[in-house]
This record gives C-alpha cells, sequence and structure tokens, in this order.
C-alpha cells in the first residue's frame, strides 16, 4: 500500500503558490520534504510551517534553475544529501514579459520550465529509481494545447509572446512526461503530469497585472492555491496510482493533451535537443544567427 508517510517528496519552486501548499499537503501526510529554492527567507519560513504541519524532516537546497551550473551543483547536493527520493515534483515555473536569454544562451521561460526538470531527473534518476516504486509529477499546464515547438528558433529571436514561450514550455513538459514514463517503464517510477486549474498564484498575478488586469479581478475569477495543490497532492499520494504512468490529470481526473503531446517523432527530436541545450549529448549543438539546430 502506497504512503508517503516517511517517504523523501523533493519539491521545486515550493515557496509561495501551489508548489507550497503542495508541500505542506505533503507534510500533513508525514512527508520528509527536499525543498529547492532561490529565496532563502521564504524557504526557512516554509521549513517552519512544514514542521508545524507534521514533517518529520525539511532539507532546504538553493539554486537558481535557469543557470544550468546551478542545477548541476545543487542535484550534486541533493545526491549527497539523499540515498533515496521517492517522489520529484517539479512545480517550478515562470512566465517572462519579456525575451531573455540565459547565461547559457537559452531562453529563460524553456530554460527554467522545461530544461530544468529535464536536466533534474536526469542527474538524479539513479535515486529516483533506487526508491521505486516511485513518482515523477510535473505540473504542466492545459495551455499547452496552444504550443509549438520550432527547433529553428527555441531562443524566440522571431516574434517573442510571453504567453506563446510558456505556451511552448507547457506542452515540452506534457511532451518530457510521457517521452520519460516510456523510457522509465518497468523501472518502478511512473511519470504523470498535470494541469492544476486557472489559479491565482504569483506566478499568473505578476503576468496579468503587468498585462494591466488588476489583481482584485484574478482573485475574484481564479481558484486559490489549496484548489490548484489538490492535483499534484493526488499524483504523490493516491495508492491507485502506484502503476499509473503517462498519463495527465486536471482537477475532475484523467485527460487527454493535445495531439501533438503525443507526437512519438516530435517527443524523440525534443529530447536529443534537450540533451543537447544541456550538454548531456555527444552530438554538437550548431548556433546559426538566434536559432538552433
Amino acid at each position: 500500500m502506497w504512503s508517503v508517510r516517511g517517504k523523501v517528496c523533493l519539491i521545486t519552486g515550493a515557496t509561495s503558490g501551489i508548489g507550497r501548499e503542495t508541500a505542506l499537503g505533503l507534510a500533513r501526510n508525514g512527508a520528509r520534504l527536499a525543498i529547492v529554492a532561490r529565496d532563502r527567507a521564504l524557504a526557512t519560513k516554509l521549513e517552519a510551517a512544514a514542521r508545524r504541519a507534521g514533517s518529520p524532516a525539511v532539507d532546504l537546497f538553493f539554486a537558481d534553475l535557469a543557470v544550468q551550473s546551478d542545477v548541476r551543483r545543487v542535484a550534486g547536493e541533493i545526491l549527497a544529501k539523499l540515498p533515496a527520493i521517492d517522489v520529484f515534483i517539479s512545480n517550478a515555473g515562470i512566465v517572462m514579459n519579456e525575451r531573455e536569454l540565459t547565461v547559457d544562451g537559452v531562453e529563460k521561460t524553456f530554460a527554467v520550465n522545461h530544461l530544468a526538470p529535464f536536466l533534474l531527473a536526469k542527474l538524479l534518476r539513479e535515486r529516483i529509481e533506487a526508491a521505486a516504486p516511485s513518482r515523477i509529477i510535473i505540473v504542466a499546464s492545459q495551455v499547452e494545447a496552444r504550443g509549438a515547438i520550432d527547433f529553428d528558433d527555441l531562443t524566440f529571436a522571431k516574434g517573442y509572446t510571453p504567453l506563446g514561450a510558456y505556451d511552448r514550455s507547457k506542452l515540452a513538459n506534457v511532451l518530457f512526461t510521457y517521452e520519460l514514463a516510456r523510457r522509465l517503464h518497468e523501472r518502478g517510477v511512473t511519470v504523470n503530469c498535470l494541469h492544476p486549474g486557472v489559479i491565482a498564484t504569483n506566478l499568473l498575478s505578476d503576468y496579468e497585472r503587468k498585462s494591466r488586469l488588476g489583481g482584485k479581478l484574478l482573485r475574484l475569477t481564479h481558484s486559490g492555491p489549496k484548489e490548484g495543490a489538490a492535483t499534484t497532492l493526488r499524483l504523490a499520494t493516491d495508492p491507485k496510482l502506484i502503476d499509473v504512468s503517462g498519463r495527465h490529470f486536471k482537477p475532475t481526473g484523467e485527460a487527454r493533451t493535445s495531439p501533438a503531446s503525443y507526437d512519438l517523432q516530435l517527443a524523440r527530436r525534443l529530447w536529443e535537443i534537450s540533451e543537447q541545450l544541456v550538454g548531456e549529448a555527444e552530438a554538437p549543438l550548431h548556433a546559426k544567427g538566434g536559432a538552433l539546430e
């Protein structure tokens, strides 16, 4: 029988919004938490709240997920500290109002929302497999249905829009989920993704505020973080899902995603390009103008 009590649950982006409510929900279920965060003050507050909620242990790790060297460093610290990872929840996400490239030359939304969980999952894979039966959970979004992946312009050198970049990263999340589930088949690791609902979080409010939509309107028309965390918590805790993998869930239950998300060729090419972008493949990556090929 599956239970997260005493199990190690690693979460990114847990210091606010859906991630914070997810962490506290897991703490109330007796899980041991490992938090990857940027803000030390918020992480420390979360640690105290999680212990009060019932978590027997909380480990804090700090990294900028937009920077690949930081992702590798924090992965090394996690590997040194944790002998096994029972649940890995990729929750961190951003929306950039203006196009920005990371120090690695990657469009920042794509770097944080897709490449960071891709790289973390690769680096931590042995620890996750060591805890089998274990779970990987990717927080995606229904906007993946609007996403399109242009391999000739992954940096959005042409026609950047905040939502275009976000939608692309969320489609990448779903493609990654399904491909990783195929690759971990029969390894005792399930991989699923979810749409949490349209939630009034800092990520959404920051974007909508800058888009001239009021915060008050946001709170009136969107659910709160507690509701948004419910689907993630179900995927982490429900014993009935112990053998369910390669699926997508909404608050109402399991749901299909866009036709593009089931494209095997697209998924495999995204995997190969992602490996090149994080330096995990032998094939060279050639830059031409603002495009990656």
